[in-house]
């Protein structure tokens, strides 16, 4: 069989991952290779990289806009079809999951299939099926394999040599091995180069035969190395072709006659044709998950395969009529769906298309909301969700699950990564559900996860709701997690908190203790949150759909006003940035901070802001305690809220004079995103005037021009490629909408633009004609 795995989302650069002349490989040319003229060490990429697992998109980095993969986002205008990208698991189910993936192509009525399936005997293989659709509801039996991308990974050279070549016979083009390398003294293949067999052209030697010229210099080709002692992975991908396929001719080339016709797999006996088979990741078998709690439930990843999504009679068609009915309306939307092998809905993931780019600004901090599923609401809703410039609540993805299983987590996760083109978050908040949070570790092996802290806290509330002082017992807790300064500090105050409530032996508070390294502040100070954290007892978290979706929510009710709330936020969104354009604050120090930041910040923003510097006036000292040059440590003291700076409390400050990097022990930076009076009392000490740059976040800033029109991506367009023009023609056409909805001035200029390109255009094409 062959198989593939998507990779870690991070790039490889051919050039820049070259190994030393005399590193411990050696190269042989293969089928033909006499016009290779390449450096080989260009060609090799250093085999010690490691990768951080299967299908690891998640492995990204924000600041890493590598090569992503899966990248199925364009829904054009002219298409209303459907794509499905269907997954076999591997793990105890032999469960399908089918990912739809929506286009919105109204010229195209065809159900495009990119699947790796096929009723040809040669190299039909073994393994899991992977399959996309671009339907319509159609019948049309039109198939393409998956063009390869950076990043895939194939669990032997065997399966990615065999991958390119079902690619290759199913476009109409053979292929052969350009070059390859094998370690020295040793026959163990190291990399290969994959290409077309129109590559290069005939030596002179060949020049002078009769043979009938076949190499037309095409660059088209896959470039594959071994990344670990059993996964191949494509570093460099050239798709374009500078010749016109021929399926006839191809079929009997000698790439496709060499075919291994022993790795075939049947699918199951009602529809009796042979799959090819490409695993873009493999569901990773796990232990049943048995936690015992009412907080903590109780999990199984062993799912039923004929299991499907709980909805009420008639949902299932209310689900088919949404999803095409948001594409017209709303380009780039995208759905994905989960089918089990009875073609029954198991799980259900959605995006708007103004979510989608909202990531970008403010997908540092995502927050998972599961309420819905863990207190037994009438629909089984999952919500992706972040906070805008202003501090509201920010919408980034739906889902409907079937259960709350470690695998239904991995799918949902999965796909959302995958809408967000494998940009994992820099932080992920999620409840204390244990299939969730090993799921997140499977998925963002790199992102700070870490437990929503009004849930816990909430949690704590309703288990211990039976002591005997409850109102005491709450004001002491409070005072442990939000007043603990120091890890130590919170360790022996929690210690001394369960002695004196005589809960020590609590066996599920204990767990809740083991857990503290992911939502006690103190553990978290490193970890930025953007405000998402709760830093004062009596508040919670703000989601999305507060007040609208309630236990009695069915699913026809939710998505009636679903358009309807999203409009409510983008409306609110639209009316807090004119109100934060022509706020005029009243400044009530005479701080520099204070004035500089009112011209930049939004309204909310400064408002919360305003406050820690109104409370610099609390801070009463300011002394240096120890000194690493460049780094100052300074001492401040401060009074409580009564004034009384006898029960002062004292928080350690660093700062580097050479970079004017600030950092306090409360670490408000790093959980509100400004920062706090303790550290604008040491740079006022230092005569530092401005606040450093570094310190005032664009995701605040009311002058930063954020546009929720689809990544434009590169500039960079094949003129000969009209799929290419179509496609840039068509977002920057959206990004001139985008701009043009912003006032009735704006929208007439963009009228005004759209009619004379039209008639350029249509000049053109009179003169050609």
């Amino acid at each position: 069989m062959f198989s593939a795995m998507m990779a870690d989302g991070s790039s490889f650069s051919p050039a820049g991952d070259g190994l030393s002349p005399n590193h411990d490989l050696e190269i042989t040319m293969e089928e033909g290779l006499e016009n290779s003229e390449q450096v080989i060490g260009d060609e090799i990429s250093d085999h010690e990289v490691e990768s951080d697992g299967m299908f690891d998109i998640e492995g990204n980095d924000l600041e890493n806009d590598g090569d992503h993969i899966l990248m199925i986002d364009s829904n054009d205008l002219e298409n209303t079809a459907e794509q499905v990208l269907e997954f076999e698991s591997s793990g105890h189910d032999n469960s399908e999951h089918v990912l739809k993936f929506g286009s919105t192509d109204e010229g195209h009525n065809t159900n495009q299939i990119l699947e790796i399936q096929s009723n040809e005997p040669e190299n039909c293989t073994d393994g899991d099926t992977t399959i996309f659709h671009d339907q319509d509801g159609g019948t049309s039996q039109k198939k393409s394999y998956l063009p390869p991308v950076v990043g895939m990974e194939f669990e032997s050279y065997e399966d990615a040599y065999n991958y390119y070549n079902c690619y290759a016979k199913e476009l109409g083009f053979a292929i052969r091995v350009k070059s390859s390398w094998t370690k020295r003294n040793s026959k163990e293949k190291r990399g290969a180069v994959l290409c077309c067999n129109c590559e290069g052209f005939k030596t002179m030697k060949e020049a002078s035969t009769r043979r009938k010229e076949t190499r037309r210099g095409c660059l088209a080709m896959i470039r594959l190395r071994l990344v670990d002692s059993n996964r191949w992975r494509v570093d460099e991908v050239k798709l374009e072709h500078n010749h016109p396929f021929d399926p006839e001719r191809a079929q009997n080339c000698k790439s496709h006659k060499k075919m291994d016709s022993v790795a075939k797999r049947k699918l199951e006996p009602a529809v009796g044709v042979e799959v090819r088979t490409i695993k873009l990741y493999r569901s990773p078998t796990v232990d049943t998950l048995n936690y015992g709690s009412s907080n903590e439930r109780d999990f199984s990843n062993c799912i039923d395969a004929s299991k499907c999504l709980k909805v009420n009679k008639g949902d299932f068609q209310l689900i088919c009529n949404f999803f095409p009915r948001m594409q017209l309306t709303n380009p780039n939307f995208f759905y994905i769906m989960d089918l089990n092998d009875e073609g029954n809905v198991r799980n259900v993931f959605w995006i708007d298309s103004r979510s989608r780019t909202s990531y970008s600004y403010f997908g540092d901090v995502v927050l998972v909301d599961t309420t819905c599923l863990s207190k037994s609401y009438e629909i089984p809703l999952v919500v992706f969700f972040g906070v805008n410039h202003h501090g509201e609540a920010l919408l980034l993805g739906c889902g409907l699950l079937v259960d709350e299983s470690f695998e239904t987590y991995i799918w949902v996760l999965r796909a959302w990564l995958t809408c967000m083109s494998g940009r994992p978050p820099q932080t992920i908040i999620t409840d204390r559900c244990k299939a969730l949070q090993n799921a997140v570790s499977e998925v963002f092996p790199r992102a700070h996860h870490c437990l929503c802290l009004s849930l816990v806290m909430q949690s704590i509330a309703e288990t211990l709701g039976e002591l005997e002082q409850p109102e005491l017992f709450y004001t002491v807790l409070n005072r442990v997690v939000y007043n603990s300064l120091k890890v130590d500090e919170f360790e022996i105050a929690w210690e001394e908190m369960v002695q004196h409530f005589g809960i020590s032996s609590h066996e599920w508070l204990q767990k809740l203790y083991e857990d503290r390294e992911r939502w006690a502040p103190v553990y978290l100070k490193d970890t930025f949150f953007a405000g998402m954290s709760v830093s004062q007892p009596g508040v919670s978290t703000s989601h999305f759909f507060e007040g609208f979706v309630h236990k009695e929510t069915n699913l026809k009710e939710f998505l009636d006003i679903y358009e309807l709330i999203l409009q409510r936020k983008h409306q609110k969104e639209a009316l807090d940035d004119l109100e934060s354009k022509e706020f005029n604050p009243v400044l009530r120090t005479r701080c520099n901070y204070e004035s500089r930041l009112s011209e930049m910040y939004t309204k909310e923003i400064f408002l919360s802001f305003q406050v820690e510097v109104e409370m610099m006036s609390t801070c009463f000292s300011v002394s240096q305690i120890h000194t690493n040059a460049p780094v100052i440590t300074y001492m401040i003291k401060e009074q409580d809220t009564a004034g009384d700076t006898r029960d002062a409390r004292n928080y350690e400050v660093m700062y580097d004079r050479v970079g004017q990097d600030v950092r306090c022990m409360c670490s408000c930076f790093n959980f509100k995103g400004y920062l706090c009076r303790h550290a604008l009392c040491v740079l006022d000490h230092n005569g530092v005037e401005e606040i450093p740059n570094q310190y005032i976040l664009s995701r605040w800033r009311k002058d930063f021009k954020r546009l929720y029109s689809p990544d434009l991506g590169s500039n960079n367009i094949d003129i000969s490629n009209p799929v290419q023009w179509f496609d840039h023609l068509y977002r920057r056409a959206l990004q001139v909408v985008e701009e043009g909805m912003a006032s009735q001035d704006h929208y007439m200029v963009a009228w005004q633009a759209f009619q004379e390109s039209l008639n350029k255009v249509r000049l053109v094409a009179d003169r050609h004609g």
